[in-house]
């Protein structure tokens, strides 16, 4: 890898002709080998190594990295280099590094790449993201792109800049990809086996998703150290504002599907709650690598115990349909167990249900529950009529009987995990520069999802206010 100082990093004259480049290309992609050009803006989150963990032919192995000096951006890099020297697989990324103190403004007047890839800070993330396409960048970003009201608005204003400016704005929606959270949707889309989606109530919702998430784990073989900066909200963002994100996501995939959400006549959130996951001390050094805790975070400790907001829960109406989405995090999963996913979408006729507990190995699992009105043997029927219309995209699917519920039996090749998802978005991210825009439902649900989020925080910590 490359360690290129401010005054070798990009030429004057190079300057000038990426600029021109750019400005009469207007940002257009045909696909073309190594035509997308990345760069990495200040990387504290792992996610944004695993955008890398492959090749793709339409990306140049040349990264440019951005970032302040310090553990942050080291962790990065060592993430790339494995992947560089893996013996299965081997990538073959050149990282070209500036880590000077104004390497935000630096990345914005030199432009040596055309989309910027962002995980990271997440209090600093949306003005990242608005002043990258402000100056004419394409910005593939990681969740969440906005941790309350006031960044909401401006990545409101981000995307009509964007719009204006030719650029494409996207987020990394990799739940989307996950074959469980695929074929619930497919079978829900099946009126002869599901029937119609139920409207449910706060109560008893039609859809509810709950995720259990861990502060330690394994990424791609190693243990994970967390920054420091990840277990302050002020950063990091609460809980209900993070990970739901993907749920949320999901959520509007099952009620809408590809069409716009309007939050003003769609949207009605009906309540929210927060709170705190306890870290002592002994188990914050283990996941930072710091023996003490750092000042910024003396506001969150009580009795010399961390306190996060990492657990959330929003209840809320999309288009009259009753939903729950939970996330919790614990510090570190059972023995042999990892994160978590229950989902569950109940229709007229049947329900169709995600599990991930000890009784499935955690791994997640589909299964299907059929109402009263119907016999086993119809029901059957039907459920195999439908695998088998799924043939085309999913083959090899089966289904057995497992009590009262039936289990749909997924290939292994199914499950490439949550790491190859992260290829899979930047696929379809690829595409959308190739068209020249994203679906206008794309941009109509990020904008919707982010609403709601950041108003479940709103109101959960209102909530909190008045007890």
């Amino acid at each position: 890898m490359k360690n290129l100082t401010l005054l070798t990093l990009v030429t004057c004259a190079s300057v000038v002709a990426v600029s021109c480049s750019q400005s009469s290309k207007k940002n257009r992609f045909d696909g073309s080998a190594g035509e997308v050009k990345l760069m990495t803006l200040d990387p504290g989150h792992f996610h944004a190594a695993l955008v890398q963990k492959n090749m793709y032919a339409q990306v140049d192995p040349d990264v440019y990295v951005f970032a302040p000096e310090g553990e942050d951006v080291q962790m990065h890099l060592d993430r790339i280099e494995n992947y560089n020297t893996r013996q299965e697989n081997p990538t073959s990324w050149n990282e070209i590094v500036y880590t000077g103190p104004d390497f935000y403004e630096k990345m914005i007047a030199e432009k040596p790449g055309n989309v910027l890839v962002l995980a990271g800070n997440n209090g600093k993330k949306t003005d990242y993201i608005k002043g990258a396409v402000e100056a004419g960048i394409n910005v593939l970003a990681d969740k969440p792109m906005a941790i309350d009201a006031a960044n909401f608005k401006k990545l409101e204003e981000a995307f009509d800049i964007a719009q204006k400016n030719g650029v494409l704005l996207y987020d990394i929606m990799t739940e989307r990809y996950e074959v469980t959270n695929a074929l619930q949707r497919e079978l829900a889309n099946i009126p002869e086996l599901f029937g119609e989606l139920q409207k449910g109530t706060p109560e008893d919702p039609a859809i509810t998703k709950e995720s259990v998430h861990h502060f330690f784990k394994y990424v791609s073989g190693l243990p994970l150290t967390r920054p420091e900066w990840y277990f302050d909200v002020n950063q990091q963002g609460e809980a209900i504002v993070d990970v739901t994100t993907h749920l949320v996501d999901l959520v509007q995939l099952a009620v809408v599907g590809e069409n716009p959400i309007d939050v003003a006549s769609q949207i009605e959130l009906t309540g929210a709650k927060r709170w705190t996951t306890s870290i002592p001390l002994d188990q914050y050094q283990l996941v930072s690598g710091k023996q003490t805790y750092p000042d910024f975070l003396a506001k969150d400790i009580v009795n010399d115990t961390l306190k996060v907001y990492a657990n959330g829960e929003i209840n809320y109406k999309l288009n009259g349909v009753n939903t729950r989405v939970v996330v919790l995090w614990n510090f570190m999963a059972p023995e042999g167990a990892g994160d978590t996913h229950y989902s569950i979408m109940k229709g007229s006729n049947a329900d169709v249900i995600i599990r991930q507990g000890a009784e499935q190995g955690y791994k997640p699992m589909l299964y299907v529950a059929k109402k009263s009105g119907v016999s086993d043997e119809e029901f059957e029927k039907v459920l195999k009529e439908s695998i088998a219309k799924l043939a085309d995209k999913y083959s090899g699917l089966e289904i057995a009987r497992v009590g009262e519920e039936w289990q749909v039996m997924i290939p292994e090749k199914y499950y490439v995990g949550h790491e190859a998802h992260f290829g899979q978005v930047t696929e379809k991210y690829l595409q959308y520069l190739i068209d020249g825009k994203l679906p206008d439902w794309e941009v109509a649900n990020m904008k919707a999802k982010y609403y709601t989020t950041t108003k479940a925080l709103e109101m959960a910590k209102a909530a909190d206010a008045a007890k």
